[in-house]
Formats: structure tokens, sequence, C-alpha cells
């Protein structure tokens, strides 16, 4: 039997909460696990249901979706705990809070009007530790980050071996684990363990926190 990912949601719109907790309650292997509709509540929210995964609004009253998100976080590393994949969602593409978002620690950032389809696409994958941006937005994200360092190496980058190096630069470019193992002609077990020592070496959360070490370090243009 297949896991079951448990699923909250975070946004001030009681219709678009209702809309999308009928969405994960129409799937098999999701179960929506809580709705809040500000970032107060949605810490608490956090801390009480556990979910796999939030889906984050990034404009709330009381406390927006960027800060809910850093609350979160930092709480569930304090106690020691996993803490929930999040997504960020944003009615415009052109967002300077989602790529704040993704700084801290997110796993991705969607627009609220992505189909149903590509929205639950999304929660499997950030479940399974890879990150989602709405699809064309990459450039726009790379611009909210600003212009890359012009330094040297840093120091936790040039302690990766040469091969974690190279599957960092692969994965930071989107690849995904079976893409790399098709390409460096390595098993999607063995890609999997490099990526997981790289996010432990270089302290990121996921694969997006690659992308945006990347680019601010001026490893991938």
């Amino acid at each position: 039997m297949s896991e079951t990912i448990s699923v909250a949601l975070v946004d001030d719109q009681s219709l678009f909460r209702a809309g999308i907790r009928m969405l994960i309650d129409s799937q098999p292997d999701l179960e929506f696990a809580g709705e809040a509709e500000n970032g107060h509540d949605g810490v608490a929210l956090a801390r009480s249901a556990r979910p796999d995964v939030m889906l984050m609004d990034v404009r709330m009253p009381q406390l927006d979706g960027i800060e809910a998100t850093e609350r979160i976080l930092s709480e569930a590393d304090a106690a020691g705990r996993d803490a929930p994949r999040i997504i960020v969602l944003t009615t415009f593409e052109l967002d300077e809070g989602a790529a704040r978002a993704l700084r801290i620690g997110a796993s991705g950032f969607l627009l609220k009007d992505s189909q149903p389809e590509f929205l639950l696409a999304a929660i499997r994958s950030v479940h399974s530790g890879s990150a989602v941006i709405a699809p064309g937005a990459t450039k726009t994200l790379l611009a909210q980050l600003g212009q890359p360092q012009v330094s040297r190496e840093p120091a936790e980058f040039a302690a990766l071996t040469d091969r974690e190096k190279q599957i960092f630069r692969l994965a930071a470019s989107g690849l995904s684990n079976s893409e790399i193992a098709g390409r460096e002609f390595l098993s999607e077990a063995t890609v999997k363990t490099h990526v997981s020592r790289v996010l432990s070496k270089l302290g990121a959360r996921d694969r997006v926190q690659l992308v945006i070490y990347a680019y601010e370090h001026g490893i991938i243009g």
C-alpha cells in the first residue's frame, strides 16, 4: 500500500480553501490535514497537525506566508523534528515574496491559477524531495534573487568531491535523479545518495535551495 501524504493549507480566501480541500480529498494517496486563514494560525496548524506538505499563500493579513514559513521551519529545526515541505502560492509570477520564501527554505512556489493536475503533481514531487517552480517562472525567480556573487569558490562547495560537484551542477540545472542517472551512467539509488550528501554538506533543505545556492555563488548562470 502506498504512503498517504498529509496536506495542510494556509490561505485567507475561504472559497479557495474549499476548492483545494475538495481536490485533496479526491485523491486516494492524499489526506487533508487541516486549514488556516492566516499565518499565525498556519504556524499553530503546522505544530499540531504535523503535515507532510503545506500549501502557503504569500499574502495574508496578520502574518504573511513568508514569515509563517520561516517560523514553521525554525520551530521544526529547534524541536529536532522533520519540517513540512512548504509550497508557497502566489497570484503574481513576478513576486519578490516567493523568492524570499524559497531562500528561507520553502520547497517551491506555484501560481494560484495553476491547473489542478499540476498542483497535485507538485505536492507529490516536493514530498519525494524534489523542488517545484511555477512553469515559465525560473527567469523571473533568478531576477528576484539579484546579481550572482563574483567571488572565490565557497569553502563548503570546495569540500565536495568532484563527483558531488558534478551531481550538484546537474541537480541545480533542474535534472531529476533519473535524468542524472542516465547521463552519468549511475543507478538512481546512487544519485539519490549523492544528492543527499550534497544537501547535507551545503546545509540545504532541498533542490530548490541548490538552484539558489548555485546562482548566488555564480556556480551556474
